[in-house]
């Protein structure tokens, strides 16, 4: 199996086998690799180190995926409390966060295992109260409204900007749009919480949160935890080429947040907060 440039995918030898016939040829899949991310604690003399998770991952914009994930779970809550992020430079897996000195980060929850398969971001929790996080953002008003038309254009404008997926399928994808309908920045990962990670963490490092005056587009369904962690980076409209599940629903009306499915064929479902679109 040789690896591409870009590191997304992979190219492997396949037998593709139709009716009428069997061919050797060559097809790309999309790379998943064990992510570990570690925090590193105190000042000079008396620092500790440990491990906070390990997520299964598409290699690319790992240090984003590290703070984005320790910002959406709660650990830390602002940029300001990290004083450096960095890859192993061995070659390694790992990114290494290190906080500033007198930092205490919210370390409660990871008493859970913080084991993470690439479809799945919560298996591992140890209770329904371990679940949840509040963002600071949660209250935040806004009287956002936008005309149908602005989310028509959104899966053509992801398509194009979705080149990984393209050629292995095997991709999710998050983008952040602004409110006229201005594609800003895409995230890809078979992991569709580490792509929103990535998204987040791109915008936490920039000190561009909170997202409030941004669209959130996930390439598939909208689960629980998308919505859990759109609302810790203040995204107020989630919009989805697939369909929610009924606790994405659920909280995403009490997060009040904007929630939209199947958006494709200039058509959607308003699923919460419809009063930010106007028909």
């Amino acid at each position: 199996m040789q690896l591409t440039e870009n590191n997304l995918v992979a190219q492997a030898n396949v037998r593709k086998v139709t009716a009428n016939r069997s061919v050797e040829t060559d097809d790309q899949l999309a790379i998943e690799e064990p992510l570990e991310i570690q925090l590193r604690l105190g000042g000079a003399g008396s620092q500790s180190q440990t491990s906070i998770s390990v997520t299964m991952r598409t290699p690319g914009n790992d240090e984003e995926l590290a703070v984005g994930f320790l910002f959406t779970e709660n650990i830390i809550q602002t940029i300001n409390q990290v004083a450096d992020v960095k890859t192993a430079s061995n070659g390694e897996n790992t990114v290494l966060v290190t906080l500033r000195e007198n930092e205490k980060p919210r370390l409660q929850k990871t008493e859970r295992n913080f084991y993470m398969t690439s479809s799945c971001g919560v298996c591992g929790k140890t209770s329904i109260d371990a679940i949840k996080t509040t963002s600071v953002y949660q209250h935040t008003s806004d009287d956002i409204q936008l005309e149908a038309e602005v989310f028509y254009g959104l899966p053509e404008s992801l398509k194009k900007q979705q080149t990984a997926f393209e050629s292995t399928g095997g991709l999710h994808a998050s983008a952040l749009f602004d409110l006229h309908g201005n594609f800003i920045m895409l995230r890809e990962d078979v992991g569709r919480h580490n792509a929103l990670d990535k998204v987040v963490g791109a915008a936490l490092l920039a000190n561009k949160l909170p997202l409030n005056n941004t669209i959130l587009l996930l390439s598939g369904r909208s689960s629980f935890e998308l919505i859990q962690k759109a609302s810790m980076a203040g995204i107020k409209i989630v919009a989805a080429i697939g369909a929610p599940s009924s606790l994405a629903v659920q909280l995403a009306k009490e997060f009040d947040i904007t929630l939209i499915g199947f958006l494709r064929e200039r058509r959607f479902n308003i699923y919460a907060g419809w009063r930010r679109v106007r028909e």
